[in-house]
């Protein structure tokens, strides 16, 4: 693609994402307890910042729905004295920093910390959370809360208003119709288009009269400043900021990652910390909150055909340019049809499918994406990301405690082995092949010889008693300390049953390391380059052990 075509792919998908951005700035903004202005402001120089350091060309960056419930719940308990604004300041500053930090010590593994099942847990949860929170809105109701049962017993005096009722139902009605029956250029400029009818509608007919509505707002030049240097401050909203910073950094990288594989490109974690650092500080100087990756903005930025991160450019310019259009009409805009449009769009992501799979797939998983989703609801936001990253980690431990053994022969008439409870393969009775399947660490290593003892015994009762153990070592990539004490413990053991331990096909980094300890001489183990060499090093008489082809096992 030519430099003249780049920039006006770029420029066309800044346009058509500005649209989208326009009311889900001032809808999450809402959703966070905030001023809408905030989310204009959060939707400008953030943007710039992270054009300037991040590596995604499609990342549709500023306010997202999951982070402004995690906002709201971390500014509901604010000291006395300090507004939602100040709160936000600092909370988007500390969010900028601890990413900053984990890019300076190369920390975007923390991305592995949620697995994918906690992470769509997680996020359905949200939206289900945010879409419930957004009914009281829509039906005039004073009723208010965080999770399900608080937003419950608000909602037994919270009361409801008729009109705003009917505000809010038709709005969501002419958005879910858009979608149905319209383009998807209609569904994409529907928000917007709402937006401005029910502006006009308000401010040029009394249809709106005793209708909640956004209210005057104040100049929207952007107001540059530090965040209030508070330390009391700072420190009662550090730990949600580490929170927010680490499902703003996951989510982001989950789309951006998977967009890149999608458009065949290279993304680089660590300049998506950076990016998203400097887009986060940013936000704190300016009047803004924190941000972070969009998954819905993302995909229209990759649809429209975003070439390079000038779109997120154009973005800014098109958001400064509605701010100047704006700032007069947003004061008549109704709060339920601002509801509409954030319910309609959270709902839009729900994939209740998500468990199904997991449950069919992997029962753990699925259990845990439930249990996470659940948390968020009934629990807190911050309890249900503890528990998606304890059980993330717990599911690990639990798949890795025990060494995958296998005992192998060979394909007949081949060099290949295979395991023997899913092939037909021929084993020598004087020796036990065996492949471990895993590297051999401290999560695992003391399995180790329990597993190989059983697999022996198993050969010595279908293939007659052998004389060595024969371990083909190319599925390891690692041993540590606990692996090699594991070991040491093995080749005794063996030895206590008059049995040899040997190996084959050590790949270079794990060999590197044994011998630069002597350990293969310490140990007297054999090392046979290929597993095949291993096993004609022994007698050349051969049994079948004819398996059942359908048999559980692994290849």
């Amino acid at each position: 693609m030519t430099a003249k075509l780049h920039w006006r792919a770029d420029l066309m998908a800044g346009a058509v994402v500005a649209v989208l951005l326009i009311p889900q700035s001032l809808a999450y903004a809402m959703l966070a307890g905030l001023p809408p202005q905030v989310g204009l402001y959060a939707s400008l120089l953030p943007l710039l910042a992270y054009a300037a350091l991040g590596s995604s060309p499609v990342l549709g960056l500023g306010p997202v729905a999951v982070l402004a419930l995690m906002i709201a719940q971390a500014l509901a308990g604010l000291p006395a004295g300090v507004s939602a604004e100040q709160g936000a300041l600092v909370l988007a500053a500390e969010v900028g920093a601890f990413l900053a930090l984990a890019a300076l010590l190369r920390l975007d593994a923390l991305a592995s910390l949620l697995s994918v099942p906690a992470l769509r847990g997680f996020e359905n949860g949200a939206t289900l959370m945010i879409a419930a929170g957004q009914l009281p809105v829509l039906l005039g109701s004073t009723a208010a809360g965080f999770t399900l049962p608080d937003l419950l017993r608000s909602a037994l005096h919270g009361g409801m208003r008729p009109l705003s009722a009917a505000w809010g139902a038709a709005a969501v009605g002419l958005l879910l119709l858009s979608r149905r029956l319209g383009s998807r250029t209609l569904a994409r400029l529907a928000p917007l288009l709402l937006l401005v009818g029910a502006m006009a509608l308000s401010a040029l007919t009394p249809a709106a009269q005793g209708v909640a509505q956004v209210g005057a707002l104040p100049s929207l030049a952007v107001p540059v400043g530090l965040p209030p240097l508070d330390a009391a401050l700072w420190l009662h909203l550090l730990p949600a900021a580490a929170l927010v910073g680490l499902m703003g950094f996951v989510s982001s990288l989950a789309v951006s990652e998977s967009l890149a594989q999608r458009r065949g490109e290279k993304l680089l974690p660590a300049a998506e910390l950076r990016g998203l650092a400097a887009a986060n500080l940013v936000a704190s100087v300016t009047g803004g909150m924190p941000v972070a990756g969009s998954f819905s903005r993302s995909i229209l930025l990759h649809e429209a055909g975003s070439a390079s991160r000038w779109s997120l450019v154009f973005v800014a310019g098109f958001m400064a340019l509605a701010m100047l259009l704006l700032a007069g009409p947003l004061a008549h805009l109704p709060k339920p049809v601002l509801a509409a449009t954030i319910v309609v769009a959270v709902l839009g992501g729900f994939t209740p499918g998500h468990y199904r799979d997991a449950w069919r797939y992997a029962r753990a998983e699925g259990v845990l994406m439930a249990a996470v989703t659940a948390a968020v609801l009934l629990w807190s936001i911050g309890a249900a990301l503890a528990l998606g990253v304890v059980g993330s980690i717990a599911l690990l431990i639990q798949r890795t405690a025990r060494p995958h053994v296998a005992r192998i022969g060979r394909v007949p008439g081949t060099q290949h082995y295979r395991n023997v409870e899913r092939y037909a393969v021929e084993c020598q009775p004087e020796v036990v092949g065996l492949r471990i399947d895993e590297s051999l660490v401290f999560t695992n290593a003391r399995g180790l010889s329990d597993e190989v003892l059983a697999r022996v015994r198993e050969h010595r009762e279908r293939v007659g008693p052998p004389q060595r153990v024969l371990l083909l070592m190319a599925p390891v990539n690692h041993i540590d300390v606990s692996g090699l004490t594991a070991l040491q413990e093995l080749r005794s053991a063996l030895a206590a049953e008059g049995l040899r331990l040997e190996f084959s096909e050590v790949k270079g980094p794990v060999l590197d390391r044994l011998r630069a300890i002597g350990w293969l001489e310490q140990h007297d183990v054999s090392l046979y380059l290929s597993h095949h060499e291993g096993i004609s090093a022994g007698e050349q008489v051969l049994r079948p052990s004819l398996a059942d082809h359908d048999a559980p096992g692994q290849l």
